[in-house]
């Protein structure tokens, strides 16, 4: 049970940050801006200002009073008398925007989406796990826990990581240990979820980068049990389980912003740079990396995954786009969302050859089938609204676990051919 300083200090992350934004609207902290006059508007200011800046409310996409009462509900218990004045306040002042329609497109495919709440309220799950067991993890990133349900039953359990670890991605070794990367603390940890022992491998501090390596983000194992990670400080990262040692190495372009990363049928890790047009491919011997060039300068490819055929398939967030890298002829072949430029693709997952990833700019999250062969596509509506799918995963039986970020929620995805 949380304390009531808890929930206060939640709702100032929650009016702060977990508000799903367009990309080009979010901006730093610095920035002043002024809150409308109104009442609630010195209790939202006060709480708000204690950890983030209020562009983040001024630049979010607004919501109906329901919206904001549903927002909150999931991320924080306000006492009542202030938590009708501050959705009253919110909803007048940040009423909802005209946002692009989710475009539903019928198709031959039918799923099941089955969600659970995170138990901490403001958790904001990040990157999902399907384990091999069946259960599904998530990171708590706001509160530094990591989850675990079982489908079967809906029991739940969390395991605490300590203050402030920002845990952000995650992945399983051949044990059933699991991996994350504490973006807050700068570090790699193993989780023993028999046990709740935590074990943690700090980022070297080598001056790879005048600034240091910083930012673990996103981990994935290869076929040999290395840990390969990518940093948002332009680097990627690698560790060696057995031994602990570990090595980050810069990207040949400074400034960039490795995000997904994925490993072929070759060993090979593969990953996208969010803040330029390119994606990268890294030697696991050598851990040189080569860039590949993306045509449009405008793209931004957030998430990536693989088909069986080792092509690159990745979401292009900032032009609306799903994308495909040939790694042997250098081909790119583009097709646009159905959702349209501002449908900001995000999480992507691969179950064969038919492509699944999530539409975060629309209302409501839609989550996208893509069939490679045929080129059709097929979408569907998440129940809870999606709240930013910031990453999805296949299970070992060709269904998707997803995490839903702004509603605090966690889903699977059974899907019906």
């Amino acid at each position: 049970m949380r304390s009531k300083a808890f929930s206060v200090s939640m709702l100032a992350l929650i009016l702060c940050v977990i508000l799903p934004a367009p990309a080009k609207a979010q901006r730093g902290r610095g920035q002043a801006v002024q809150l409308p006059a109104g009442a609630g508007q010195e209790l939202v200011q006060n709480r708000c200002t204690q950890c983030h800046g209020l562009n983040q409310i001024a630049n979010s996409p607004g919501y109906t009073e329901d919206g904001w009462q549903a927002l909150i509900g999931s991320m924080v218990v306000l006492p009542e008398n202030e938590a009708g004045v501050v959705v009253q306040y919110l909803a007048s002042s940040f009423p909802e925007r005209p946002a692009p329609e989710a475009v539903i497109i019928s198709g031959p495919v039918e799923v099941t989406i089955r969600e659970w709440m995170a138990p901490s309220l403001g958790s904001r799950p990040h990157d999902p796990l399907a384990a091999r067991d069946g259960s599904i993890w998530w990171t708590g990133q706001w509160v530094s826990v990591l989850g675990r349900v079982n489908p079967a039953t809906s029991m739940i359990r969390e395991f605490p990581l300590g203050d402030d670890v920002g845990p952000h991605g995650l992945a399983e070794d051949g044990d059933g240990n699991i991996w994350y990367t504490g973006i807050n603390q700068n570090h790699v940890g193993k989780l023993d979820p028999n046990t709740g022992e935590v074990t943690q491998y700090s980022i070297p501090e080598a001056a790879v980068v005048p600034e240091g390596a910083r930012g673990p983000h996103t981990p994935i194992f290869d076929q040999n049990g290395t840990l390969w990670f990518t940093l948002q400080s332009g680097m990627v990262g690698r560790l060696i389980p057995r031994t602990g040692e570990m090595r980050v190495v810069a990207t040949p372009t400074s400034g960039t912003y490795p995000y997904g990363i994925q490993v072929n049928s070759r060993g090979v890790p593969w990953y996208v740079d969010f803040r330029g047009n390119r994606i990268g491919s890294i030697d696991p011997e050598t851990m040189e990396i080569t860039e590949h060039t993306l045509p449009n300068p405008d793209a931004r490819p957030r998430r990536i995954a693989l088909t069986p055929d080792d092509a690159v398939w990745y979401t292009d967030y900032a032009r609306g786009y799903l994308g495909r890298f040939n790694p042997v002829t250098g081909e790119v072949k583009e097709w646009p969302s159905p959702g349209g430029p501002r449908s900001l693709p995000y999480g992507i997952a691969t179950v064969d050859n038919i492509i699944w990833y999530s539409e975060s700019g629309v209302r409501d999250d839609t989550l996208v089938r893509f069939d490679s062969e045929t080129e059709e596509f097929q979408t569907w509506l998440i129940p809870s609204g999606g709240g930013v799918i910031r990453n999805m995963m296949a299970t070992a039986d060709g269904n998707l676990v997803l995490a839903c970020s702004g509603v605090n929620r966690v889903a699977l995805v059974e899907i019906s051919d």
